[in-house]
């Protein structure tokens, strides 16, 4: 495990998003009750003890952008196991009827750790078509990619050749990508050793306490500097 003092470095120049946050912007202007829902695998819906990121990123964001009488609510729609061809067939009930402002869609991982399972070419036209459904809503998107873990540096190729679909179809469909892999690769670069990473188990898949908050506070640096507090208190 890494050692808790260790200083969380959230490397604003490789997440920093590309296209403003529009939605989340007016909603935090105008709504009093605004809500984010959080789509994905085990990233997102949390693997014990490790609490995942969204009810953290939601603590971020009501502490953050507190006003009077104003609610953040970040909905986690994670099911552990899942790869996009799955949560595109439940993305108008876990998300479109919640009428978020904005959407974090994290994909890519069981493409990758599960690829006897998933065609990557199928995979990609999962998340283009679920972007297109998003597209005309008022709401905002963020593509959230791998992690860099041990199991997915087991399957490097694989994982590096995932990441720059993400991105291209991201960059196509005019959404941001969060890039946690980039995030996670430049702190072993850095010097924290790989296994510190995870969360201890014998997979060496899911990110453990010291990443998962870590990459936290990076995901919310990169939509407060995206909304671009003018006005938002």
């Amino acid at each position: 495990m890494p050692d808790a003092t260790r200083p969380c470095e959230t490397h604003p120049d490789l997440v920093r998003f590309k296209y403003p946050l529009r939605y989340f912007k007016e909603a935090l202007r105008y709504r009093r009750k605004v809500r984010i829902v959080a789509i994905g695998s085990s990233s997102t819906a949390g693997v014990l003890p490790v609490l995942p990121y969204s009810p953290r990123l939601e603590l971020l964001l009501r502490r953050n952008f507190y006003f009077y009488g104003r609610m953040i609510d970040v909905l986690n729609r994670g099911i552990g196991g899942q790869e996009a061809p799955e949560e595109l067939s439940r993305l108008e009930t876990d998300v479109i009827d919640e009428t978020p402002a904005l959407v974090i869609w994290q994909v890519g991982t069981n493409a990758v750790y599960r690829n006897t399972s998933y065609n990557p070419d199928e995979v990609g036209k999962a998340i283009a078509v679920g972007l297109d459904w998003l597209a005309g809503l008022q709401m905002d998107v963020v593509l959230m990619d791998l992690q860099y873990t041990q199991a997915m540096v087991d399957q490097l190729d694989r994982s590096k050749a995932m990441v720059e679909r993400i991105r291209a179809i991201g960059e196509k469909a005019g959404v941001n990508v969060f890039s946690r892999f980039a995030l996670m690769k430049r702190w072993v670069d850095d010097g924290v050793p790989i296994f510190d990473l995870d969360d201890g188990d014998n997979a060496h898949l899911h990110t453990g306490e010291w990443a998962t908050n870590c990459i936290t506070h990076s995901l919310f640096g990169a939509i407060e500097r995206a909304v671009e507090l003018d006005g938002v208190t």
